[in-house]
């Protein structure tokens, strides 16, 4: 902040000297604003400016990109950061790219980057066709030139900016083309419009940047995820890629997809059609294989993973009832049985059946239709958790199954069922995945409890994704034994809560608060997004811009409050919802626009 006053001071002669005229576009009626030396809070005007060349920014969102050292970067850089405070203005036409990799592969990947890149960059933009002399040019650096996206790859990424005469160079060096991509993602964040009024001609609005800049990043945690849940409601095509591209403007990395449950089997694949043709809320609401393939090619091209989810053995019902008709006995019991409360947590019931060898036949097809479709070694959810023992003790199928393996109808009998079914299942996926290193993750629950879990479930296997409350000793104890986990602490990062029952909603002030333990063991955390409540309709205000909250969270793990924390996230809000997000508002806007005033 020492240099604050010497550059505000200097705002309107440099701003004039590279092209950037306050008096072009500082109109009679509009308001400015002035990055306050001891606050780092954007102040606006008391009333709207008559000078012709004021002392200040012409709108909110320039005052914003360069004030307090993170600007309105979101999520904010763990590393180095210097921000320049003078500003370069430009048209998008003018933007270049430069890059002396010659790999074919890398260079595909990185056109499509670019082009999603520049799309941003022109939707800030709008309609603008004023141009000047000045140029962007973009320069990549990759160390390595492999495109293969996987847990844990360097996400790092340096970006260095400098102004000579007309041409701003911008270095981007990275050891991955993932780094590459985040770096444009902060990029296309350090560029705001010169737009102050929505009726200002087109010819008068250009894109404005910083001149100078050093920004260092890396991510704390290398899994930063989302929870949709496609088989409560049936989310598009476009939904669900709608939802990638606010993860990937707030740099979170995993999009986990809960595909099937007892409501729906929405998967229509090549060796198990019958699935979705028995599960499939209509034929129009199933994902193709062609389907997958588009969603993965998209996720990979903006540095996100697709962990898909087959829940089982609970959760599985609808989709699962067609065994008898083919000659294969129950695949699933208690499936849509009532009264519901007898068989299940939720409504509709339904488990698979364990004691049927039948089952792991199918789930066999199932499995080898998924690992051909998803990269080799990634990781397989398969769900886990609410096994609802009364179902299973309400089967004379299965009970005759215990009594001839010598077990009685305790809980800790239907413990050596369910992990039984847990063990068959593992080794049926890795079979077909042709991996013996491949990842499973289960949800927390009665078979992970920290007394019993190291009898079935392998602490090199099994990753566990937690959902206890953030008082919960469940995750300390799990690490202590030695298991990694991903953490979904229910009272803060359930975004479904506070519209059903009686669970409260979290604001993102608690998202943002939530602190996962610092152990090694913790590979990351994931925001859930259940579906029962959501769909196309709603579904982008309900997780945006909460989830993004949790994404500065994963990625730098800051000490910040969020009272200091909030003239960014405003930012960012607004920024999903110019992108096409449909983020839930978060305050008026004389909030937004007067910051540190309303906390």
């Amino acid at each position: 902040m020492k240099n604050r006053i010497v550059v505000n001071f200097a705002i309107s002669i440099c701003w004039t000297l590279i092209g950037f005229s306050c008096g072009n576009y500082a109109r009679e009626g509009a308001f400015m604003w002035k990055c306050s030396d001891t606050t780092d809070l954007c102040e606006k005007s008391n009333k709207p400016i008559k000078d012709t060349i004021p002392d200040g920014y012409t709108s909110h969102e320039i005052c914003r990109l360069t004030c307090g050292e993170y600007g309105n970067l979101w999520p904010k850089p763990t590393l180095k950061t210097r921000i320049s405070k003078i500003l370069v203005e430009f048209h998008p036409s003018s933007i270049k790219f430069e890059c002396d990799i010659t790999n074919e592969k890398y260079l595909k990947h990185l056109e499509k980057i670019k082009n999603i890149f520049l799309t941003d960059v022109s939707r800030e933009c709008g309609n603008c066709s004023k141009k000047n002399e000045n140029e962007v040019i973009i320069r990549i650096a990759s160390q390595h030139v492999s495109t293969d996206l996987y847990f844990g790859i360097d996400e790092s990424y340096v970006i260095n900016t400098k102004q000579n005469d007309k041409q701003l160079h911008v270095n981007i060096l990275s050891k991955t083309i993932y780094g590459a991509r985040n770096a444009l993602e902060t990029l296309s964040q350090l560029i705001v419009s010169s737009r102050i009024s929505p009726r200002q001609p087109a010819e008068e609005i250009m894109l404005v940047t910083i001149n100078s800049a050093t920004i260092g990043d890396r991510p704390t945690y290398m899994h930063r995820g989302l929870l949709l849940d496609t088989a409560r409601n049936y989310l598009s095509i476009t939904t669900i890629k709608r939802q990638i591209d606010a993860m990937a403007h707030s740099k979170m990395n995993v999009l986990h997809w809960h595909a099937t449950d007892t409501q729906s089997f929405p998967l229509k694949l090549a060796s198990v059609p019958i699935l979705a043709k028995y599960g499939a809320y209509s034929e129009k609401n199933v994902y193709t294989e062609d389907d997958i393939r588009d969603l993965l090619a998209y996720a990979k091209y903006r540095g996100i993973r697709i962990i898909l989810e087959i829940d089982g053995p609970a959760h599985a019902g609808n989709g699962w009832q067609w065994g008898p008709d083919a000659y294969l006995g129950k695949l699933a019991v208690c499936v849509n049985k009532k009264p519901w409360r007898n068989y299940c947590i939720q409504p509709p019931c339904g488990q698979l059946n364990p004691t049927n060898e039948n089952l792991y036949d199918v789930l066999g097809q199932l499995y080898g239709d998924i690992t051909k479709l998803f990269p080799i070694g990634e990781m397989f959810h398969m769900g886990g958790d609410e096994v609802f023992i009364p179902c299973w003790n309400a089967s004379r199928t299965i009970l005759k199954y215990m009594e001839r393996n010598g077990k009685g109808r305790s809980t800790d009998d239907f413990l050596w069922l369910w992990a039984r079914y847990q063990e068959k299942a593992t080794t049926t996926y890795i079979n077909k995945a042709k991996n013996t290193d491949s990842d499973m993750i289960i949800w927390s629950s009665a078979l992970t409890n920290p007394e019993i879990i190291e009898k079935y479930l392998d602490s090199n296997r099994y990753i566990i994704q937690t959902w206890v409350g953030s008082d919960d000793t469940l995750p300390i104890e799990l690490l202590n034994l030695g298991y990694r986990l991903i953490m979904s602490t229910k009272n803060a990062w359930y975004l479904d809560h506070g519209f059903w029952g009686s669970t409260p909603y979290y604001p993102w002030r608690d998202v943002y608060r939530n602190q996962l333990p610092a152990h090694k063991g913790v590979l990351g955390g994931e925001v859930c997004m259940w579906g029962e409540l959501v769909d196309d309709s709603n579904i982008d205000s309900r997780v945006w811009p909460r989830a993004a909250a949790a994404a500065e969270r994963l990625w730098s793990d800051p000490d910040d409050t969020p009272a200091e924390a909030e003239p960014r996230f405003y930012q960012h809000r607004n920024r999903l919802v110019d992108r096409g997000i449909k983020a839930e508002a978060l305050a008026p806007t004389w909030c937004v626009q007067n910051e540190g005033n309303c906390y």
